[in-house]
């Protein structure tokens, strides 16, 4: 059987899809796995934190096209790191952010915001 090389999506689609996501949810956190399966320690963290103060928000999967994800929010956020998490359609941060938040008691108000 041949695996070809990974078949996802092109720079426009991802750039597209980013675009329509950040502007259509309240909140959003762009991570690597899903909500079930989280495949890295930083999404699960930034998952955790959001999951502590919403029941309802947006996860999208970026390892199907890592590379064009990266490039497609990085012009959102001036980021190259996954996760990120977006809010009313403005960039909030990555895991460590929404850890500092948490920490100073801000980020039930940030995700609340919406």
């Amino acid at each position: 059987m041949d695996f070809p090389p990974n078949q996802g999506l092109d720079q426009e689609e991802v750039t597209e899809q980013v675009e329509e996501t950040i502007a259509d949810n309240e909140v959003v956190l762009f991570m690597k796995g899903t909500e079930l399966m989280p495949q890295c320690g930083y999404s699960r963290r930034a998952l955790g934190l959001i999951s502590e103060h919403r029941e309802e928000f947006e996860t999208v999967d970026v390892l199907e096209s890592l590379d064009e994800y990266r490039t497609a929010l990085n012009e959102h956020s001036g980021w190259e790191t996954i996760p990120q998490t977006y809010v009313d359609g403005e960039f909030v941060g990555g895991s460590d952010i929404l850890a500092e938040l948490e920490e100073r008691g801000e980020l039930a108000e940030t995700l609340d915001t919406a």
